[in-house]
């Protein structure tokens, strides 16, 4: 698998360019409603504005990825008070639970919106992260879920805002299935323009329509 693997110096160049101008751009001009956001989340409940939450990035490397909180200031520290014993095995075994009970009421508009992810544009402007890629994932996830082999190809690209799988999968596709694990070698293979411009406008179409909420 990985010697089928091509390096697109140029096509990189070009995202790296479009990651600084959009995300520069982004910030500038969302500055506004970025701050109303914030407001809203500190009146709601208490903690900071922003969750940071080690991922990994390009060569394997954890970088900090900046969100909107959308849980308790507790939710991670008090699992057990906060979920019933099926949500604590739902949660041990998928890192998700259904109507999670640890996402304040403000949290589960942003998350279906997912303006909860637009302070990342922080780390696409600073360049640990890119507008298309895989979805940041944890260490954890990357040790349970993917083969040494797709670690390896996974280290060679940034993560992303957006990408095949928010775009085609959300959770719709999971890990357990093995799904999700092939839509992020897909867009590893297949990345390209066309593919990226595609992706971007499928999933405003996904986060409009609100097909695979997360």
């Amino acid at each position: 698998m990985l010697e089928t693997y091509k390096k697109k110096p140029v096509y990189e160049f070009f995202k790296r360019f479009a990651d600084i101008i959009a995300s520069g751009l982004g910030l500038i001009v969302l500055s506004w409603f970025l701050i109303i956001i914030a407001i809203i989340i500190k009146l709601n409940s208490k903690g900071p504005v922003f969750f940071k939450d080690k991922r990994i990035g390009k060569g394997g490397k954890d970088i900090t990825v900046y969100k909107f909180r959308t849980m308790y200031i507790d939710a991670e520290s008090r699992l057990n008070d906060y979920l019933t014993p099926e949500q604590l095995e739902q949660w041990n075994k998928e890192r998700k639970i259904d109507n999670d009970p640890r996402i304040t009421k403000v949290g589960k508009f942003l998350r279906k919106t997912s303006i909860d992810e637009l302070p990342q544009l922080i780390n696409i402007f600073i360049g640990n992260m890119s507008i298309w890629g895989n979805r940041p994932i944890t260490r954890k996830e990357l040790d349970e879920w993917y083969t040494e082999e797709q670690k390896q190809l996974l280290y060679k690209i940034k993560p992303g805002l957006t990408g095949y799988w928010q775009a085609y999968g959300r959770s719709d596709v999971t890990f357990q299935s093995g799904e999700r694990q092939k839509l992020d070698l897909i867009y590893l293979y297949k990345r390209s323009t066309w593919l990226d411009i595609k992706i971007f406008f499928r999933t405003i179409y996904v986060v409009l329509f609100g097909k695979g909420a997360k």
